[in-house]
Protein backbone atom coordinates (compact mmCIF):
# COMPACT_ATOMS: atom_id res chain seq x y z
CA UNK A 1 0.00 0.00 0.00
CA UNK A 2 0.77 3.59 -1.24
CA UNK A 3 1.88 5.33 2.53
CA UNK A 4 0.78 8.68 1.48
CA UNK A 5 -2.64 7.19 0.34
CA UNK A 6 -3.89 7.88 4.09
CA UNK A 7 -3.15 11.23 3.65
CA UNK A 8 -6.08 12.70 0.66
CA UNK A 9 -3.62 15.65 0.21
CA UNK A 10 -0.66 15.56 -1.54
CA UNK A 11 2.09 17.47 -3.87
CA UNK A 12 1.30 18.50 -7.72
CA UNK A 13 4.76 17.41 -8.35
CA UNK A 14 4.30 14.43 -6.70
CA UNK A 15 1.38 12.99 -9.51
CA UNK A 16 3.57 13.47 -12.07
CA UNK A 17 4.78 9.90 -13.78
CA UNK A 18 1.02 8.49 -12.60
CA UNK A 19 -0.13 5.64 -15.11
CA UNK A 20 -3.67 7.17 -16.57
CA UNK A 21 -5.68 3.91 -16.51
CA UNK A 22 -9.22 3.23 -17.84
CA UNK A 23 -11.44 1.34 -15.94
CA UNK A 24 -10.95 -1.50 -17.86
CA UNK A 25 -7.46 -1.89 -16.74
CA UNK A 26 -5.63 -0.38 -19.45
CA UNK A 27 -2.53 2.01 -18.69
CA UNK A 28 -2.67 4.66 -21.79
CA UNK A 29 -0.17 6.97 -20.39
CA UNK A 30 1.64 8.51 -17.54
CA UNK A 31 0.94 12.43 -16.52
CA UNK A 32 3.59 14.53 -17.82
CA UNK A 33 2.49 17.88 -15.88
CA UNK A 34 -0.28 19.18 -13.97
CA UNK A 35 -2.19 21.99 -15.30
CA UNK A 36 -4.14 24.57 -12.86
CA UNK A 37 -7.14 26.11 -13.25
CA UNK A 38 -6.83 28.64 -10.36
CA UNK A 39 -9.85 30.88 -11.18
CA UNK A 40 -11.52 28.00 -9.66
CA UNK A 41 -8.70 26.14 -7.81
CA UNK A 42 -8.88 23.22 -9.36
CA UNK A 43 -6.82 21.15 -11.71
CA UNK A 44 -7.84 22.13 -14.84
CA UNK A 45 -6.23 18.93 -16.46
CA UNK A 46 -3.12 16.96 -17.31
CA UNK A 47 -0.38 16.70 -20.50
CA UNK A 48 0.62 13.45 -21.27
CA UNK A 49 3.87 10.80 -21.73
CA UNK A 50 3.98 7.75 -23.22
CA UNK A 51 4.70 4.39 -20.76
CA UNK A 52 8.24 3.25 -20.69
CA UNK A 53 11.76 4.89 -20.11
CA UNK A 54 12.21 6.21 -23.58
CA UNK A 55 8.45 7.36 -23.96
CA UNK A 56 8.25 10.71 -24.72
CA UNK A 57 5.58 13.61 -24.53
CA UNK A 58 2.14 12.40 -26.18
CA UNK A 59 -0.04 14.75 -28.39
CA UNK A 60 -2.77 14.04 -26.62
CA UNK A 61 -3.94 15.98 -22.67
CA UNK A 62 -6.43 15.04 -20.12
CA UNK A 63 -8.74 17.22 -19.27
CA UNK A 64 -9.95 17.05 -15.80
CA UNK A 65 -13.94 16.31 -16.98
CA UNK A 66 -12.73 13.14 -18.33
CA UNK A 67 -11.45 12.45 -15.17
CA UNK A 68 -13.27 9.39 -12.94
CA UNK A 69 -10.48 9.93 -9.95
CA UNK A 70 -7.30 11.70 -8.95
CA UNK A 71 -5.85 8.20 -6.94
CA UNK A 72 -2.80 7.69 -5.28
CA UNK A 73 -1.67 5.06 -7.35
CA UNK A 74 -2.77 5.87 -10.77
CA UNK A 75 -5.36 8.64 -12.72
CA UNK A 76 -8.73 6.76 -13.35
CA UNK A 77 -10.39 7.40 -16.45
CA UNK A 78 -13.71 5.72 -18.12
CA UNK A 79 -11.88 5.00 -21.55
CA UNK A 80 -8.92 6.22 -24.17
CA UNK A 81 -11.88 8.35 -25.52
CA UNK A 82 -11.19 10.82 -22.54
CA UNK A 83 -7.71 11.65 -23.99
CA UNK A 84 -8.27 14.29 -25.81
CA UNK A 85 -5.86 16.77 -28.33
CA UNK A 86 -2.29 18.50 -26.63
CA UNK A 87 -4.52 22.04 -27.14
CA UNK A 88 -7.57 21.15 -25.07
CA UNK A 89 -5.44 21.53 -21.79
CA UNK A 90 -2.08 23.53 -22.62
CA UNK A 91 -4.23 26.60 -23.43
CA UNK A 92 -5.27 26.49 -19.50
CA UNK A 93 -1.13 26.66 -18.74
CA UNK A 94 -1.40 30.04 -21.36
CA UNK A 95 -4.55 31.50 -20.32
CA UNK A 96 -5.29 30.47 -16.69
CA UNK A 97 -3.02 32.30 -13.90
CA UNK A 98 -2.52 30.07 -11.15
CA UNK A 99 -0.43 29.72 -8.19
CA UNK A 100 2.70 28.67 -9.54
CA UNK A 101 6.44 27.23 -8.44
CA UNK A 102 8.00 30.85 -7.99
CA UNK A 103 5.21 33.10 -7.04
CA UNK A 104 5.55 35.43 -4.12
CA UNK A 105 2.92 35.14 -2.02
CA UNK A 106 1.67 38.63 -0.10
CA UNK A 107 -0.90 38.88 2.18
CA UNK A 108 -4.14 41.78 2.21
CA UNK A 109 -2.07 43.66 4.40
CA UNK A 110 1.08 43.87 2.32
CA UNK A 111 3.14 41.55 4.43
CA UNK A 112 5.59 39.03 2.12
CA UNK A 113 5.46 35.52 3.57
CA UNK A 114 7.51 33.27 1.17
CA UNK A 115 7.67 31.57 -2.14
CA UNK A 116 5.82 29.48 -3.53
CA UNK A 117 7.28 25.91 -3.98
CA UNK A 118 4.16 23.60 -5.31
CA UNK A 119 0.60 23.53 -5.34
CA UNK A 120 -0.87 20.88 -2.88
CA UNK A 121 -4.06 18.96 -4.34
CA UNK A 122 -7.09 17.07 -2.80
CA UNK A 123 -7.24 13.69 -4.77
CA UNK A 124 -10.48 12.33 -5.08
CA UNK A 125 -13.12 13.37 -7.93
CA UNK A 126 -12.97 16.86 -7.71
CA UNK A 127 -9.33 17.80 -7.65
CA UNK A 128 -8.82 20.84 -5.88
CA UNK A 129 -6.15 23.16 -5.38
CA UNK A 130 -6.34 23.11 -1.44
CA UNK A 131 -3.14 24.55 -0.25
CA UNK A 132 0.72 26.07 -1.24
CA UNK A 133 3.78 24.83 -0.09
CA UNK A 134 5.83 27.91 1.05
CA UNK A 135 9.06 28.66 0.93
CA UNK A 136 9.14 30.76 4.00
CA UNK A 137 10.18 34.19 4.59
CA UNK A 138 11.38 35.75 8.30
CA UNK A 139 7.75 37.21 8.56
CA UNK A 140 6.15 33.41 9.59
CA UNK A 141 8.66 33.42 12.23
CA UNK A 142 10.00 30.29 9.80
CA UNK A 143 12.47 31.60 7.78
CA UNK A 144 13.46 29.72 4.74
CA UNK A 145 11.83 26.74 6.02
CA UNK A 146 8.79 24.91 3.83
CA UNK A 147 6.10 25.04 5.17
CA UNK A 148 2.25 24.32 3.92
CA UNK A 149 -0.49 27.23 3.77
CA UNK A 150 -4.30 26.27 3.44
CA UNK A 151 -6.09 28.23 0.24
CA UNK A 152 -9.68 29.85 -0.62
CA UNK A 153 -11.84 28.37 -2.67
CA UNK A 154 -10.34 31.14 -5.29
CA UNK A 155 -6.70 31.64 -5.37
CA UNK A 156 -6.07 35.67 -6.15
CA UNK A 157 -2.73 35.75 -8.56
CA UNK A 158 -1.83 38.81 -9.91
CA UNK A 159 1.05 38.81 -12.10
CA UNK A 160 3.58 36.66 -10.44
CA UNK A 161 2.29 37.48 -7.34
CA UNK A 162 -0.59 34.81 -5.06
CA UNK A 163 -2.59 37.52 -2.62
CA UNK A 164 -3.92 35.77 0.35
CA UNK A 165 -6.02 37.05 3.74
CA UNK A 166 -3.59 37.82 6.43
CA UNK A 167 -6.14 35.64 8.85
CA UNK A 168 -4.90 32.89 6.58
CA UNK A 169 -1.55 32.65 8.48
CA UNK A 170 -2.53 31.30 11.69
CA UNK A 171 -3.73 27.94 9.63
CA UNK A 172 0.65 27.41 8.57
CA UNK A 173 1.76 24.28 9.33
CA UNK A 174 5.02 22.65 8.84
CA UNK A 175 4.48 19.42 8.05
CA UNK A 176 1.64 17.77 4.92
CA UNK A 177 0.67 15.35 7.31
CA UNK A 178 -0.64 18.38 9.51
CA UNK A 179 -2.38 19.73 6.55
CA UNK A 180 -5.82 17.88 6.48
CA UNK A 181 -6.91 19.35 9.83
CA UNK A 182 -5.96 22.71 8.81
CA UNK A 183 -7.81 22.84 5.93
CA UNK A 184 -10.49 21.52 7.57
CA UNK A 185 -10.50 24.78 10.32
CA UNK A 186 -10.31 26.92 7.60
CA UNK A 187 -13.57 25.98 5.49
CA UNK A 188 -15.13 25.99 8.56
CA UNK A 189 -13.84 29.34 9.17
CA UNK A 190 -15.12 30.07 6.01
CA UNK A 191 -18.41 27.97 6.19
CA UNK A 192 -19.03 29.84 9.11
CA UNK A 193 -18.17 33.29 7.34
CA UNK A 194 -20.58 32.95 4.84
CA UNK A 195 -23.56 31.79 7.06
CA UNK A 196 -22.98 34.89 9.57
CA UNK A 197 -23.61 37.34 6.21
CA UNK A 198 -26.46 35.08 5.42
CA UNK A 199 -28.24 35.97 8.35
CA UNK A 200 -27.05 40.18 8.88
CA UNK A 201 -30.17 41.97 8.98
CA UNK A 202 -32.48 39.02 9.81
CA UNK A 203 -34.67 39.98 13.00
Amino acid sequence: MNPGALNPLELAAGITKRPVVTLGGEAVAQVKDVVLDAANGRIAGFTLAGRGLLAGPLRKSLPWAGVRSLGADAVMIASADALEDRAAVASWDETAAGPVRGAGVLTDRGLRVGTVLDVVVERGPEGRAVAIEVDSAEALGRHQRKVFLPLGARPAMTGDTLLVPAADIEYVVDDIVELPAAVGRKRLMEKGGQHAAGTEGTP
